[in-house]
């Protein structure tokens, strides 16, 4: 059940929460932290480590994915983002990196407007494949059409559609839009479809057959959709909610489990442990990773909605450097705010609240317990 408020007249509101309104309860039963699994499997592919890179230009280029993927995680690459635009994108990356904030927006729609190369697509992918680790590239809903066959012919092993909102029944008079269902279900590569942060939305994704869905509208820390478009929907009553769509679509497919993917709002490691604890089986890091050394925005970090050429709906923002890729996902930490070491931490809370698994961990008791850091 969810309280409603009333805010005018004619108006009702769902109460809904942010991972900063709620806190994970400790069990009666403890473990050691060696006595714990992080692993994760979706589809044919089990990894070290429940995240996946989020596909920003500012986090992923081929040499960050293949990392990602050496230290247990998956990284996926932006197939239309600066590497399958230009051969040697340095130049474009040092553009934006030095714009003033006044000019950021604009010298990324100007950087961005060079076109995408399929042969570069090619070439990127074949790159990461031969490093021996999950290759996984996304594409926006509109531009899937164009260059699927590209990307799966290139050997992509798992096929990431991402959009800020993404649904199965999107509506066109002009063009034809993409038929999810009949996509997937051709398709031989799974794929991995969002964002939503509905119920009903997730359920309709799950529906076309998809591996695992998408939560949260992207871009996170660099986003403006709420400022630009009026959308918003706290993360923890989103993943909440989703994973109470999978859990009706395993009994409606009789037994078809869809994996769920917080993507949004998960800056440390704290956040991490909410959206598992709500019902993500991982996570998708964006600003967390974009703050490594190796991350190719130099403590910079933007998403594809900040470079949209109409309306763009995310800014560049600066998040620092707080280590290497491999110390902010395993460690170990010399700072206490949650950037470094995220693994390390999800292990420690499986350990107090006495849980094995991260799909144990969806068990946990919460409590609505709001805080502002300070």
């Amino acid at each position: 059940m969810s309280s409603e408020i009333e805010i005018g007249r004619s108006k009702r509101a769902r109460r809904a929460y942010s991972f900063d309104d709620i806190a994970l309860v400790p069990a009666r039963r403890t473990r050691d932290t060696t006595e714990v699994r992080v692993g994760w499997q979706i589809d044919a592919y089990h990894v070290d480590l429940p995240v996946m890179a989020s596909p920003m230009d500012s986090v992923m280029s081929p040499r960050t994915a293949i990392l990602v993927g050496e230290l247990g995680g998956i990284g996926v690459l932006d197939l239309e983002g600066l590497w399958t635009r230009y051969e040697d994108p340095g130049p474009a990356l040092e553009r934006i990196r030095q714009a003033s904030p006044e000019r950021a927006t604009e010298v990324l729609q100007e950087v961005y407007r060079a076109p995408v190369d399929p042969g570069l697509i090619v070439e990127r992918l074949a790159q990461i494949r031969q490093a021996g680790v999950v290759v996984a590239g996304r594409l926006s809903p509109g531009q899937t059409q164009r260059h699927w066959r590209t990307v799966v012919e290139a050997g992509v092993d798992l096929l990431v559609i991402r959009g800020s909102v993404v649904s199965a029944e999107h509506v066109s008079g002009a063009v034809e839009p993409l038929n999810l269902k009949r996509f997937i279900y051709e398709l031989d590569v799974p794929v991995v479809v969002g964002g939503v942060t509905t119920y009903t939305a997730a359920l309709h994704l799950m529906r076309t057959g998809a591996a695992g869905v998408l939560v949260g509208q992207g871009g996170g820390a660099s986003s403006s959709v709420r400022q630009v478009l009026g959308l918003h929907m706290p993360m923890a009553t989103a993943v909440a909610d989703v994973a109470g769509a999978r859990r009706d679509y395993l009994d409606e497919s009789g037994g078809r489990y869809v994996h769920v993917i917080a993507d949004g709002s998960v800056g440390n490691s704290g956040d991490v442990v909410k959206a598992l604890a709500c019902g993500a089986d991982a996570v998708m890091l964006g600003a967390a990773l974009a703050r490594a050394q190796e991350a190719p925005g130099g403590g910079y970090h933007w998403g594809a909605e900040a470079r949209h050429e109409r309306l763009p709906r995310g800014f560049r923002s600066h998040v620092g450097t707080v280590g290497s890729m491999a110390e902010i996902l395993n460690g170990p930490s010399n700072r206490a705010d949650g950037t470094v070491n995220i693994m390390g931490a999800l292990r420690r809370t499986l350990a107090t609240t006495g849980y094995a698994d991260v799909k144990e961990l969806q068990r946990v008791e919460v409590v609505l317990a709001p805080y502002e850091a300070s």
